[in-house]
């Protein structure tokens, strides 16, 4: 009787939407499995989630953001008396957001008892009764919903107080006048087309968008992750087209994936080498590198980005919060000494405290010349990093915003609510 979605994927990518959501669960006559009856099963459950997707497609094939919506059907697809939910919105739009939480508050009033756990402050009031905070381990806040607010939660969260987050202040620093980043005309199958974006030295620059805006794969385009079939990227002036990402390492680009277990953190590595491996070339001796450069290295960032670790560059990188595991990707791009970093969701599954640390490590590397370009489908975080902001909807750009200007209803309006 008890369900859960965990933070990270427990997917399949090997097998179809159907298979995965019918996983434990596969409607069965005489040994023999009944395909028709899983695939509609599948669009039933896909449906009540206002999802669209073909039930027959291979799960490694789709999306961040699909991919959640799948493991989220699979876990409503028993009839679970206790559902456990870790994160399940990090990689939704805010649309797909406000229909789940529809569905959690109708699972709830037909008594399904429901643990969500959570960073992110406005759904813990938009669907919570009762709210426990933990903080290194221990209880640091229990209460109803209705007797606290957000800057208790906050104060729980990360033992200090802390001023409302919104908008940065106006950076004192100049931008460079040339990008080192610009998008024309750019477009690559069926995802985007005629996008125009720049990025120049000492600016942090949001490409906001929802699931399937076309967001995402603009900035894996920076990193020879996909390949542009019209228009051209330009780096430092130049015509790019990377084969691979090791020509964008070349070139200086640093580059996050939105899912960080699959396509960054070497999980049971330690952190030291998580943070040197892009930089083997240049710290290694007659293609040797030693334990202690590799430790220097990390000890270099992990001050400066307040990364929570023990004092052990030997430590499994996997026995990290998301937080301090996105630090030391951050930190691998840093020791890299490149010049521009392009990050897929820099704050998914991160706590108030460690988005903060980011927050202000990108603009700290912003005032220093660094040029970054912060692809988020969350608005909160569009308003409160970005010097500029693009949006984009239905794979073109919708709307640019510049400093004041850029607010949640003037983002969500551009991308379609």
């Amino acid at each position: 009787g008890v369900a859960i979605i965990f933070q990270e994927f427990q997917d399949a990518a090997t097998l179809t939407v159907a298979e995965n959501i019918s996983l434990g669960r596969i409607p069965n006559r005489y040994g023999l499995v009944s395909w028709r009856a899983m695939r509609q099963r599948a669009r039933t459950i896909l449906d009540q989630l206002g999802v669209e997707l073909d039930v027959d497609r291979l799960v490694g094939t789709l999306r961040v953001g699909e991919r959640q919506m799948v493991e989220i059907a699979r876990s409503l697809s028993g009839s679970a008396r206790l559902l456990i939910l870790d994160e399940p919105t990090a990689a939704l739009s805010h649309h797909e957001a406000e229909t789940l939480f529809r569905f959690i508050r109708r699972l709830r009033d037909q008594g399904v008892a429901i643990i969500y756990i959570t960073h992110r402050l406005d759904e813990v009031t938009a669907i919570a009764d009762q709210v426990q905070v933990l903080r290194d381990g221990t209880t640091s806040l229990l209460t109803s919903i209705k007797e606290t607010d957000r800057p208790r939660m906050i104060e729980a969260m990360i033992g200090r107080r802390m001023a409302q987050v919104g908008r940065p202040e106006a950076p004192t620093h100049a931008f460079g006048e040339d990008p080192v980043l610009r998008w024309s005309g750019a477009g690559q199958g069926e995802t985007f087309d005629g996008v125009d974006v720049t990025v120049r030295p000492g600016e942090v620059v949001a490409l906001f968008g929802k699931l399937g805006s076309g967001a995402e794969e603009v900035g894996e385009s920076a990193f020879g992750i996909r390949h542009l079939d019209r228009g051209t990227l330009e780096v430092q002036g130049t015509i790019a087209t990377f084969d691979r990402p090791s020509g964008a390492i070349a070139a200086g680009i640093g580059f996050l994936p939105a899912d960080r277990k699959a396509g960054g953190a070497f999980a049971v590595r330690p952190v030291a080498e998580n943070v040197a491996v892009a930089s083997w070339p240049i710290l290694s001796r007659f293609g040797v590198i030693r334990d202690s450069v590799e430790a220097a290295a990390f000890q270099r960032w992990r001050d400066r980005l307040s990364i929570r670790s023990r004092n052990d560059p030997k430590q499994a990188m996997g026995t990290l919060s998301g937080g301090n595991q996105q630090k030391v990707l951050l930190a691998r791009w840093l020791e890299r000494n490149s010049r521009v970093l392009v990050l897929i969701e820099p704050t998914r599954g991160v706590d108030v405290g460690a988005r903060a640390d980011i927050y202000r490590a990108l603009r700290g590397l912003a005032a220093q010349g660094m040029a970054v370009l912060a692809v988020t489908s969350d608005y909160e975080e569009a308003v409160q990093v970005a010097d500029r902001a693009y949006v984009m909807s239905k794979g073109r750009v919708a709307l640019e915003l510049t400093g004041p200007e850029i607010s949640t209803g003037r983002l969500l309006a551009a991308a379609g609510g």
